[in-house]
């Protein structure tokens, strides 16, 4: 072993000082460990390298001799990380074990062929942090020879070019990311996409996403990356500068996981994790990679769940205001002006309060959807749209509050039992959610001969008045039976429909009793009522042939009675509805065609019936349904909107009766009366209708028509 005088005299020129630290290392170096000896006999050759690239800004590495034992300079010491000063004079298969079988064949190659071997960006498996990665490198490997013309060891230049190529290419998975979340339409589907992708990028056996205080859904394992005894160290930041922030950790802390919390206004709304099962140190350019796939993915995610409430909540409140509206008129229509001033007041008054509890959740989404996401066209047009039909919702429920007409009372056979189950849901939130409602119907009930629309407005009457006696809740019960009548003093013998409406309210004294059905009698106050709605019922039982009273005690609640005639003749009257079966059945296949003018009802009417088997031809009008038909002789049925401009549903009816008289049509209508102006008889549909309604009425429809073809 030299003395360090004597290495220092045999590889350095200048000072050790200006050499660097590498040169320091190398002149105290025990060389007795070394495969190269003493620098005192060295090689010329090895000599003259070794002080060029002591010299040298670049990053080298020289491995010489049959050992290629591995001398480098400062430049290079960086990037073997804790092998350093380790791998000084010791052969490479020591310090560079972990890709020995990818770097020796490259040395061997340029040792016995003399050529240089150079690449760009070139990949290697190293462990230099207590881990392994992939750095990418720029290198030249040319020979050294000695001074007699043999190979004597390779000198290496290298220049690491690891953070501009996942710099380039996580900025290529972002806008492939970008691409892949605006075809997204599932928040669930956009955070699988992120961690699809952090789990390929980051080498994560572990991902998931969660809301705050919620537990994480099931985490995704990926098999051989999933080992024991995982645990997060590292911990959310709680600074509130920006809408993501990084994981906390120490520069030299080797941790398991990586917390993204996602901050809107300074508080967390949600956190994304990220675990792998073999800790190491995450960079920073690691962490705001997953903080910008989370962003997006998050923002996306937000982005489907409002257009997806969007659709809910749009389509939900048109249904209820359309069936709202309509049984509003029905109910209405006919009422004298002194009648209708309590009624439409509550009624109206229930209803629209009820709507513009909708509305403003809606609206209110809206703005902030559009506040949120007002860079995104897309996004623009939805919220726009969306707006829009509120608009329109919010006309409605200004012309829902304004209209009132007058009508005389027109009795029919009437099923009564379908009429209470139809307007169920309007005296649900006529009563509110603190009244529970229960409705009672016996089999086999008789038709009652009554006006309808008087019978559904008498109905809601005493719904409002037994709420008005319930603050506090309770329970409301509707009861319809028949009852044969003899030797009353109000009514005829005969049958009769009774009807109780029975509340568990605050009652009524016998002087208050007495008094109820007085006109103009209320206890309610001004503001309140007029003390018309009991005296209308009272009214409408009376001009129908029937009687009405009322049974109550203070503290035991009140209950309505009304009889109406019984109609023991034959009718054609839709039966009661009973418990609707929403399921779907799958169909045979067949072509039908659907006509209607307005283009949303049209689409999800046919959304529903192409789910259930059928393919579905559209027309938007009863002209162009002629020409389709005329193109279209596998058509089975016509289903056709009553209401169009232009050729009306049963205009085309009859035109169609006469082109083919085998073909089968269905009516759908929102009007509650259009025999007289159908010539055709012809089954029909009423707005609104589900899947499962419209599904059972085709397919009783291409029964009916198979049978008769049969018959024939």
């Amino acid at each position: 072993m030299s003395t360090p005088s004597i290495a220092n005299e045999q590889l350095c020129s200048q000072p050790s000082t200006d050499m660097g630290h590498v040169s320091e290392l190398l002149q105290n170096c025990d060389w007795s460990r070394s495969p190269l000896g003493a620098p005192a006999a060295w090689s010329a050759s090895l000599k003259t390298t070794v002080r060029m690239m002591l010299a040298s800004h670049a990053q080298i590495v020289l491995f010489w001799g049959p050992d290629l034992a591995a001398l480098y300079n400062d430049a290079y010491a960086p990037t073997i990380g804790e092998k350093h000063p380790g791998a000084l004079g010791r052969p490479a298969v020591e310090s560079w074990t972990e890709l020995w079988d990818d770097l020796e064949p490259l040395l061997r190659r340029v040792m016995e062929t003399g050529e240089t071997f150079s690449a760009q960006d070139r990949p290697f498996y190293i462990e230099r942090h207590g881990y392994g990665e992939t750095a990418y490198f720029d290198v030249s490997y040319s020979a050294v020879t000695e001074v007699d013309g043999s190979m004597g060891g390779v000198l290496c230049i290298v220049s690491e070019t690891t953070q501009r190529v996942l710099s380039t290419r996580r900025q290529a998975l972002l806008l492939d990311l970008e691409d892949q979340l605006r075809a997204a339409n599932d928040a669930e589907h956009a955070q699988q996409i992120a961690e699809h992708l952090l789990r390929r990028e980051l080498e994560a056996s572990i991902t998931y996403f969660a809301e705050p205080g919620a537990l994480p859904k099931t985490p995704f394992q990926d098999e051989g990356l999933t080992g024991s005894g995982v645990s997060s160290l590292a911990q959310p930041s709680s600074h509130t500068g920006g809408a993501f922030t990084r994981a906390q950790r120490e520069a030299s802390d080797h941790v398991f996981e990586i917390d993204v919390p996602v901050l809107r206004n300074g508080a967390v709304i949600g956190q994304f994790s990220l675990t792998r099962s073999i800790p190491r140190h995450w960079t920073d350019q690691e962490v705001d990679f997953a903080r910008s796939v989370v962003e997006r993915a998050w923002n996306t995610a937000e982005r489907c769940r409002a257009e997806r409430a969007l659709h809910e909540l749009n389509s939900e409140l048109e249904d209820r205001v359309a069936q709202a509206l309509r049984q509003k008129e029905e109910a209405l229509d006919r009422i004298h002006e002194m009648q209708k001033l309590e009624t439409i007041g509550q009624l109206t008054g229930g209803v629209a309060h009820d709507f513009n509890n909708l509305l403003t959740p809606i609206m209110g989404a809206l703005d902030v959807v559009a506040h949120l996401q007002g860079s995104d066209p897309r996004i623009n047009r939805l919220t726009t749209a969306g707006l829009q039909a509120a608009e329109r919702a919010r006309t409605l429920i200004q012309r829902l509050l304004a209209f009132a007409r007058r009508q005389h009372l027109q009795a029919r056979p009437t099923d009564l039992g379908s009429l209470v189950f139809g307007i169920e849901d309007l005296l649900a939130r006529t009563l509110g959610p603190q009244i529970r409602l229960e409705i009672e119907c016996a089999p086999d009930l008789p038709l009652a001969m009554a006006d309808p629309n008087q019978f559904e407005l008498a109905l809601l009457n005493l719904s409002v008045n037994a709420r008005d006696a319930m603050p506090e809740g309770g329970k409301l019960e509707i009861a319809l039976s028949d009852e044969r009548v003899a030797g009353q003093t109000h009514l005829v013998d005969g049958q009769y429909l009774r009807i109780a409406v029975s509340d568990t309210g605050s009652g009524m004294d016998t002087q208050t009793l007495r008094q109820a059905i007085d006109p103009f009698f209320t206890t309610k106050g001004k503001e309140h009522g007029t003390g018309l709605g009991l005296s209308m019922v009272h009214g409408f039982a009376v001009q129908s042939g029937g009687h009405f009273s009322l049974i109550s005690e203070p503290g035991r609640g009140t209950t309505a009675l009304l009889w109406l005639p019984a109609f023991l003749g034959h009718a054609d009257v839709e039966p009661r509805p009973g418990k609707v079966d929403t399921r779907v059945r799958r169909t045979q296949p067949a072509t039908v065609l659907l006509v209607d003018d307005e283009e949303l009802v049209r689409s999800v009417a046919a959304e529903m019936l192409s789910d259930a088997g059928y393919t579905v031809l559209q027309a938007s009008s009863g002209y162009e349904a002629i020409a389709v038909l005329g193109k279209h002789p596998e058509i089975k049925a016509l289903i056709t909107d009553y209401a169009m401009p232009g050729l009306t549903g049963a205009e085309l009816a009859r035109q169609v009766a006469k082109l083919d008289p085998a073909l089968p049509i269905l009516m759908i209508t929102g009007f509650a009366a259009t025999d007289g102006k159908i010539a055709i008889k012809t089954p029909r549909l009423s707005k609104p209708f589900g899947q499962a309604e419209l599904v059972r009425a085709v397919d009783s429809l291409l029964e009916h028509s198979q049978r008769n073809l049969d018959a024939v």
